[in-house]
């Protein structure tokens, strides 16, 4: 072998070493930053958890006010108050319990957890009641609405929250983790949203509400059962084997119990979402793009599967109707989904059934007008006119904005605002009636330009669904 080729196979050598070298490098700084166990107190752990479980006396009353402030905050749709109840709620307690007697197959505990568990959500629901049993507002605000179904999000964020707050729990040196984790996985709202489905016998956000709170509790206890398993926690010690093995054989039926439900929940869920997002893909690639007419609300249901566009301009022939609920069935996930397309030929009477209060006046005459082809005299049509322009008049005279009521809750929700103004206009271009709801609003001039146009972004939203209204125009004085 030549000096050169002695040279070369060294030089090789070199480099193999060293990346030998930077590769265990690597996989010992991974295994430093990714490592758990090490800091993990588990004694004070199972300490701190077991002494935040039970709810009396002073804890008891902590929920009870947090759950009023909670209320409240939904009541009028404020998040910062909401936030600020879920900082005080004890409510991880319990749930945490659960997860930690199940990892360590400790029964006094679980029975415990459970028992607290279960005087924690009577105690939230009965107080929600009473609040929106005796509150003037009874109409669900958007933070209220938000809180009557999971979705596939909420469940993320019940797993990852569960296992940044057992995780933090479990160090000697304690973070302010826990409080940050109940409010990201929002177990309050869903209670108080409960309770103001019971105070308005509104079973839909009754039981809509209670299984999003059974997501969140389910996952979290999950996530933290899984932790407590990896840690190696030490597990509960019993005086006999008989007994030991009756106490496990107990918990094991509790964590398939917590399992299984877990699973079918979350394989649900992924599937609703999965579905819902195909059947709105499907809406803007096909529907859409039909030419000459034009989706101005679209009802997706998952149970039973479902998929009604309301369209107007142009009739969708019978022989394309067939063709999209073709290209429905031959789509993997939206097999078995039934199309409708509704349209201006339908009565006008029908269209408003089915819509029912969520297309108003404006879009009703349209397509009252869209289906109003036999009327082919100039005449005629220009009479017509004239008679809904008369009827629009008389309604708006009969059902007036109660401007003053409305302007004194804005206010509530926006003390910058400092007058509000209302108009209604009617404009016909001969062909059809277009009825615009304009407000005018005027703000505090202290305010900062980057808070005045959020907030007027919010008064637009709000004051839409506070009025029912499908579009509005907000300018400033």
């Amino acid at each position: 072998m030549t000096d050169l080729e002695k040279g070369e196979t060294s030089n090789n050598s070199e480099r193999k070493l060293d990346l030998n070298d930077i590769w265990g490098q690597l996989k010992v700084f991974l295994a430093e930053l990714l490592d758990i166990r090490k800091g993990a107190d588990p004694k004070a752990t199972i300490e701190g958890i077991e002494r935040d479980i039970p709810f009396k006396g002073h804890t008891a009353w902590i929920l009870i006010f947090s759950i009023f402030i909670a209320s409240i905050g939904l009541n009028t749709n404020s998040a910062a108050v909401v936030i600020g109840a879920m900082l005080i709620s004890p409510l991880m307690g319990p749930i945490l319990g659960i997860g930690l007697s199940v990892g360590r197959n400790d029964i006094d505990t679980l029975k415990r957890s459970l028992i607290n568990f279960g005087v924690m959500v009577l105690l939230s629901i009965l107080t929600a009641f009473i609040y929106f049993k005796i509150s003037p507002f009874r109409v669900p605000s958007n933070e209220i609405l938000n809180r009557t179904e999971p979705t596939l999000l909420d469940v993320l964020i019940a797993v990852f929250g569960g296992l940044a707050g057992i995780v933090a729990g479990s160090r000697k040196e304690k973070s302010n983790a826990i409080p940050g984790v109940a409010i990201a996985t929002a177990l309050m709202p869903p209670l108080c949203t409960a309770g103001f489905g019971l105070a308005t016998s509104n079973w839909s956000f009754f039981f809509g509400a209670l299984y999003l709170f059974g997501i969140n509790t389910v996952f979290i206890a999950l996530s933290t059962f899984v932790v407590v398993k990896y840690l190696r926690f030490p597990m509960a010690k019993y005086a006999n084997a008989p007994m030991r093995k009756k106490v496990n054989r107990i918990v094991a039926l509790v964590a398939v119990l917590v399992i299984i439900p877990s699973v079918i929940s979350f394989t649900r869920i992924l599937n609703k979402t999965l579905f819902e997002n195909q059947a709105q893909t499907f809406i803007e690639q096909e529907i859409k793009r039909i030419d000459g007419s034009e989706v101005i609300k679209t009802n997706i249901t998952f149970e039973p599967k479902r998929l009604e566009v309301f369209m107007i301009g142009d009739i969708v022939s019978s022989k394309t109707q067939a063709y999209l609920q073709k290209l429905v069935d031959e789509d993997e996930r939206l097999t078995g989904t039934k199309l409708q397309i509704i349209q201006g030929q339908d009565k006008s009477e029908d269209i408003a059934n089915r819509v029912s209060t969520e297309i108003k006046e404006g879009v009703l005459e349209e397509l009252y007008l869209k289906s109003s082809q036999q009327i082919s005299n100039k005449d005629a049509k220009i009479l017509l006119l004239e008679n809904e322009i008369k009827r629009l008049s008389q309604n708006s005279k009969k059902a007036e904005m109660p401007l003053v009521e409305l302007a004194k809750e804005a206010q509530i929700n926006y003390p910058e605002l400092q007058s509000l103004s209302y108009a209604k206009l009617i404009e016909t271009d001969m062909k059809k009636i277009d009825t615009i709801n304009v407000f005018y609003v005027k703000w505090d001039k202290k305010i900062k330009s980057s808070i005045k146009k959020t907030s007027q972004q919010k008064l637009a939203k709000w004051l839409q669904f506070k009025r029912g209204l499908d579009t509005i125009v907000l300018k400033e004085k």
